[in-house]
């Protein structure tokens, strides 16, 4: 089968048409429950669950998870990149992708994936961040790597809509990029095949391009380390919230009702009918009630007051403590089901836990960030080894090298600024060499770290001779 004709269904059925599994008559990476709670996930994350109403507000968990994620992953992040001139140039690449990096990474985490996808414009390459939900995975190896996938752009003008499907797929060491665009006034069909040449934005892509010699995807792809319990054949990603749903609910529903019992405690009146201010409004007569909630006020028959007063006040008391304390317990479940210490969404002051219960909880968070760093750390350099093939294929800097540098920390558990000063008094007494301390400290590699001190014997030396006295220099 044509593999436009499959791309075709796919986008069919992203937009609820036709099934892509009958258009490809094979097992496909997304099944269409998986595609289901992507499409929930990101309603959670943008606080339109399906439970939320006027009763019920969200508390913005999904968003605050994925977003702490973000910050436990990336914190102490560093990378580097150096060497010549070609490192110089995919390092400017690289630098602007990493700026970027942080509030796509929490819609990754979000949503359950993030694609990164190198592309040259106007002589310069560009890193796309794509959100998963928009992208379809087509081919992927035994380990579950995606190494084809159909990447869709629209664009309105007026009322066309113009589609741009583009078809990455490596084949051994041959990759295939096709390009191909539609145009309809249906939101939710593709329409008919248009040249690329009709919208400006894409008159200069080609149709069709291979490039030989390639090892790996041309794109890369982060997914969080949660093991897919909804489609256990798809190489696509889990939310990081995507076991906690459920909780979420519940926790949202619990809010909403400690918020109705502080409405319902706010102090009223039950007065009489008499005792009330009448005014017509589109020849209707209202009861003037200024400041009152409806639901709480009662009137009162003035005749059968018992020579009471008119008006009685209603106080009711406040239970909200209790209310509190069950919302705390489902955070922390939320936080387990997440892998998050305990007190990243609760109260610890609520809290019955334990020093060696809450030692694990980090011991937890710390292993499920430790993960998410590695698998951030693959897909960088699955995107540097993309950027480097696009600055070959393009001509845009001299055949050379580079070197990639990370370091993420470990602040989940332990305190960054006291392991410095700790290893500091190693190297002082001798139990550290400077090699290590230097590598620890700015995040290099051990080359990098070697010609940093040859740099400081250098210069040592240099101010020690413009005194008139040399000295020995340590040999590491």
């Amino acid at each position: 089968m044509n593999i436009f004709s499959w791309i075709r269904g796919a986008i069919r059925k992203m937009f609820g048409k036709n099934n892509i599994e009958d258009a490809l008559n094979i097992d496909i990476a997304v099944s269409t429950e998986l595609e289901s709670k992507i499409l929930k996930w990101g309603q959670m994350y943008k606080n339109e669950a399906p439970w939320i109403n006027d009763d019920i507000k969200s508390l913005e968990l999904p968003s605050a998870i994925a977003n702490e994620f973000v910050r436990l992953t990336m914190s102490e992040f560093k990378s580097n990149i150096t060497g010549g001139t070609r490192a110089v140039c995919i390092k400017k690449i690289y630098d602007y992708a990493i700026k970027e990096l942080p509030n796509n990474l929490e819609y990754g985490n979000a949503k359950g994936g993030l694609m990164m996808k190198p592309y040259i414009k106007n002589k310069n390459i560009f890193v796309e961040f794509i959100q998963q939900g928009y992208f379809f995975p087509v081919e992927y190896d035994d380990t579950g790597k995606i190494t084809g996938a159909v990447f869709v752009s629209q664009k309105t003008k007026g009322e066309d809509i113009y589609t741009r499907l583009e078809y990455h797929s490596l084949k051994g060491t041959d990759y295939f990029i096709i390009n191909k665009a539609f145009k309809s006034k249906d939101k939710d069909d593709l329409g008919d095949d248009i040249a690329l040449t009709e919208v400006k934005e894409w008159e200069n892509i080609q149709d069709k391009t291979k490039i030989q010699h390639v090892e790996k995807p041309l794109f890369a792809y982060y997914k969080p380390p949660m093991a897919n319990n909804i489609d256990t054949k798809s190489p696509l990603g889990m939310s990081v919230y995507a076991k906690a749903e459920n909780l979420i609910k519940d926790a949202d529903t619990q809010y909403g009702r400690i918020m109705w019992e502080y409405e319902a405690s706010e102090k009223a009146i039950y007065a009489s009918t008499e005792a009330l201010r009448q005014r017509r409004k589109d020849g209707v007569s209202l009861w003037e009630i200024p400041k009152l909630k409806d639901r709480l006020f009662r009137a009162v028959d003035i005749s059968k007051a018992n020579g009471d007063d008119l008006f009685h006040d209603y106080s009711p008391e406040v239970r909200d403590e209790a209310f509190w304390r069950g919302l705390n317990k489902i955070l922390e479940r939320i936080e387990f089901n997440c892998m998050l210490a305990y007190g990243t969404l609760s109260e610890p002051t609520y809290s019955d836990k334990t020093a060696t219960e809450i030692k694990a909880s980090k011991q937890r968070s710390f292993t499920a960030v430790s993960r998410m760093q590695e698998n951030l750390q693959d897909a960088l350099e699955d995107l540097l080894y993309a950027i480097d093939v696009l600055v070959t294929l393009y001509k845009l800097a001299p055949i050379g090298t580079y070197q990639a540098s990370f370091e993420w920390g470990d602040s989940v558990l332990a305190d960054t600024e006291k392991e410095q000063v700790l290893q500091m008094q190693e190297v002082s007494a001798g139990l550290r060499s400077k090699l290590k301390y230097i590598m620890f400290r700015y995040g290099l590699t051990e080359e990098q770290a070697l010609e940093e001190l040859q740099r400081i014997k250098e210069e040592k030396m240099s101010n020690q001779e413009a005194f008139g006295f040399t000295a020995n220099v340590e040999e590491e």
